[in-house]
Order: structure tokens, then sequence, then C-alpha cells
């Protein structure tokens, strides 16, 4: 593991290590991936080196036995939790597990009883995925419940206020859509990350042996592409890190990729926000993990 971290005036808000607007502390936010990384599997199919965002090592781990694998984190803590699920260690419940715990408790008064959910998560055919959903789950109560839950007053209590202002204002309503589009789309039997919705599971991922080989570095993802030769990368996921993030970071960040990109490299960004505008490159209906608004995947040229 390495370190490259260098502070600017036009940080991210996960500089801070932690959701809420406390300035100490960081913590693990991530004990798993919420990133569905068949995306970049397909992205960045025939590529060679190409950088993540650490997060929680899920996608290090499957890229790792395809591609030449730069694993960066601006959150030292979290880096070195995926430092130790490469080694094998056990998964972690950090803060957003928390916080998804803490709903999950209220989902019995829903009617969402655990066996009902497994015997939902059971099914194979998206169609009765689909009838179940709109028969026993998508219920006046549950919209209720998501409107209250992802009120901007409720979020408040948990998160600052740069990781809210980028976010649709009725974000329960668009949550909710997520939810009925992704059980619409891809089978719940093998459709891990709806498991970790539903029931909180965490991954049971098995570190491959080229596991090994992924450079983990500390670093600003923005400072560690400025550093780097140029055109040394063939593909970059970078997670959801502009959320929350400055304008003048935003175009630092793409001024670094398109500089520190192989001709042809693909770029994967994931937003929980809504796209502003349709785009063709937005493949978030095909992102198992149904939490995305945007999921871009476009060549790292046209960036912009």
């Amino acid at each position: 593991m390495t370190s490259s971290l260098v502070t600017t005036g036009a940080q991210t808000p996960w500089v801070a290590g932690r959701f809420d607007a406390k300035v100490s502390g960081r913590k693990v936010l991530f004990g798993r991936m919420y990133e569905d990384s068949a995306i970049e599997l397909d992205a960045f199919r025939g590529a060679g080196r190409v950088l993540c965002i650490a997060s929680a090592g899920c996608t290090a781990m499957t890229l790792a036995p395809h591609h030449e694998v730069v694993a960066v984190d601006v959150n030292p803590v979290q880096l070195a939790y995926a430092a130790q699920r490469f080694a094998g260690g056990p998964p972690v419940r950090g803060s957003a597990e928390r916080v998804m715990d803490a709903m999950r408790f209220f989902a019995p008064l829903l009617g969402w009883w655990p066996s009902k959910l497994r015997r939902f998560l059971d099914l194979d055919d998206v169609a009765a995925q689909a009838d179940f959903w709109r028969t026993q789950l998508d219920t006046r109560r549950l919209r209720w419940a998501l409107g209250l839950a992802f009120s901007f007053t409720a979020l408040r209590a948990v998160y600052s206020s740069r990781f809210l202002d980028f976010l649709p204002r009725r974000l329960g309503a668009v949550f909710h859509q997520r939810l009925a589009r992704g059980f619409s789309h891809s089978p719940n039997r093998t459709n891990p990350w709806a498991r970790a919705l539903l029931l909180g599971e965490m991954s049971t991922d098995v570190p491959p042996p080229e596991v090994k080989q992924v450079q983990l570095v500390h670093a600003d993802a923005a400072s560690f592409l400025e550093a780097q030769p140029a055109g040394s990368f063939e593909g970059f996921t970078l997670s959801n890190i502009l959320d929350g993030a400055t304008p003048a970071y935003r175009a630092r960040l793409f001024s670094a990729v398109k500089r520190a990109a192989k001709p042809g490299a693909k770029v994967v960004l994931r937003s929980f926000g809504e796209p502003a505008e349709a785009l063709a490159s937005n493949l978030a209906a095909q992102d198992r993990s149904m939490l995305w608004g945007v999921v871009d995947v476009r060549p790292a040229g046209e960036l912009a």
C-alpha cells in the first residue's frame, strides 16, 4: 500500500471519511460495494491497466483476474479495510450498512417480513418478480415510508449537506422507481445486490489470487492521476466520487482522466443523482444494485 495524498482547495466531501459534517474520526463507510461490476467487466474488455476507487474492494477483486488494477481511496480507513478484505479478512458493517440496517428494522411494519422477502429473493423469473412486487410489496405504506425515510429532514440527521444538495427533491419516489425498475430487469436469485438491499447480507466474495497484484494507493483520484504518465490507463471506474464535489474538482478530475487515458480508454462514473437529460451512455437500468440514477459509460475523451 502506498500513499500519494495531495490536498487542494477543490476537494470532494469524501476526504472527511464520514457522511456527517463532523471534522474528525474517519470511518469505514462501506462494508461492501453496491456497484454491479459486470458493467466494468464489459466496458473494460480487452483493456490492460485500469484505475478503480478502492471502497470496500469488491470491484478491484472482480477486475483483478482480468486487468492490472490500481485502487485508490482518499479515506485511509476505507483503504485499510479493502486491504484486509484482499487478505481474506471478514466483511464488516460500515456506516452505509448501519443506516440501511436502521431502515430495515421497521420493514415488518410494512408487511415486509424476512420470510416474505426470502420468497421474493428466491424467484428467478422477472415476470413473477414484477407480479410479487406489485401485489405483495409495493403498498401505500411502502411509498409513505420511503417518502419519510428519504426526506431531507430525515437525511440531514445522518448526512452533511454536500451529500444531499445534488439529489432530486422527491428522493423517496425516485428510489421507489429504481426498485421497481430493478426487480423487473434481473432475476433475484442470482442478484447478490438484491439480497444485500433487502436482507442486509454482506459480500461473500472470496479474494482471487490475482488480488495480491492490486496496487492500493492512499490518494485523491485527481491528484493521483495528475502525477501519472500520460496515456498510462486503459480504463477508469470512479464510483460516485463526484457526488457532492465542486464544479472545479469535476473539471480537474476530467482533465486528469483524459490526460492519463490511452486512446480508446473507457470511463465508468456513477451518481445517486438523476441525469440532467437523457443519456444514451447511461446504463443505470442494467446495474443490478438498483441504487443508481446514473451509470455513465463512455470513452474518456468524451468527458466534459
